[in-house]
């Protein structure tokens, strides 16, 4: 049933229909309470705010799917501006950038070009950028530019995803680079990836436990307390520096934990997405955690005393019913 589950949600998060709709609707089911708004202004509050205790950000300016040149350059220079607020209201945060998003899909030497202005921008103002692994289709186009762009800079790393067999021997690869370490979050053939949770976790403490034995810092990235109190006994018994890693987690996860980590004297980041394309983003951390349905619904419907709200019940209800409804009408299409 969880996997069942899992693939309904990583569908929808590949559903261009879905996606382009979503940019009309503005946030529903609860979306708000994931992405931090639909600018930067609006993001730059929330990373003040973790700042203030002693986290660090990652800033992720939404969006996917791009197949127009003009659309992924318009992307870049939203990129560009989100690194300029950095550096002028002197934010403690880096970007995340999806290749996807700035013309991977369009033509791999654009998207490098677009990769080289942000990359050289961020460099100027020593700001880290970190490109987001996507669906195992671009895995090997992302570590081929990752490869190009490091010829000129060195603030410039990537993500490991553990459900695929190959990252072990990626790590080796991408030793002197920083990495992101996830398990990963879309729907993979058995024929690349590990199927199972058990599998995956596996292969994540694995990974991290190899990736802490070097040199370049390394952001670890889960949600899993169980994970987590492993990687922190690890740590302890090999007297491994706090300062060579950090834990890293989704905006609106678990946030108590968050400042907990961060209070412990670990090293933390929050990844913070903002934006109008948020749809797919809300959909992959529903299919990666079924149990966030079940806080979208309670937050969505209930008020603090557990009693049932009245305003929200009808946009909630509304943005179901808006999913259902154009899955409806793009079948009715294309029959």
């Amino acid at each position: 049933m969880a996997n069942l589950t899992r693939d309904f949600f990583i569908a929808l998060s590949n559903s261009e229909f879905l996606n382009e709709n979503a940019r009309k609707w503005g946030f529903r089911l609860g979306a708000e309470k994931f992405v931090a708004g639909t600018d930067i202004y609006a993001a730059a509050k929330k990373v003040r705010e973790l700042n203030q205790h002693g986290i660090t950000v990652t800033l992720d300016n939404l969006g996917e799917f791009v197949y127009d040149r003009e659309e992924a350059i318009e992307a870049k220079n939203q990129i560009l501006n989100v690194i300029e607020q950095i550096h002028e209201l002197e934010l403690d945060s880096h970007i995340s950038v999806k290749l996807t998003q700035i013309g991977l899909d369009i033509d791999k030497d654009f998207c490098l070009e677009n990769m080289r202005d942000i990359v050289a921008k961020a460099n100027e103002n020593h700001i880290f950028v970190n490109i987001d692994m996507e669906k195992f289709v671009h895995y090997q186009p992302t570590l081929d530019l990752l490869k190009e762009l490091r010829k000129e800079y060195k603030n410039v790393g990537t993500v490991l995803q553990t459900y695929l067999y190959r990252t072990e021997e990626d790590l080796k690869e991408l030793k002197d680079v920083r990495l992101r370490i996830v398990k990963g979050a879309y729907k993979e053939s058995e024929d690349v990836a590990y199927q199972t949770k058990e599998e995956i976790d596996a292969n994540f403490i694995k990974v991290v436990k190899e990736r802490l034995q070097g040199e370049a810092f390394t952001s670890i990235a889960t949600h899993d307390h169980h994970i987590i109190n492993q990687v922190k006994k690890y740590v302890e018994e090999n007297n491994i520096n706090k300062d060579k890693f950090e834990f890293q987690m989704l905006y609106g996860f678990r946030t108590e934990m968050q400042y907990a980590l961060a209070e412990e004297g670990y090293r933390f980041c929050t990844y913070i997405p903002f934006g109008n394309d948020w749809f797919g983003y809300f959909m992959r951390r529903l299919a990666e955690r079924p149990q966030n349905m079940n806080l979208v619904l309670k937050d969505t419907f209930y008020t603090k005393e557990n009693t049932l709200k009245k305003g929200p019940v009808v946009a909630g209800v509304a943005g179901i019913a808006a999913i259902t409804f154009l899955v409806g009408r793009k079948k009715a299409r294309n029959k």
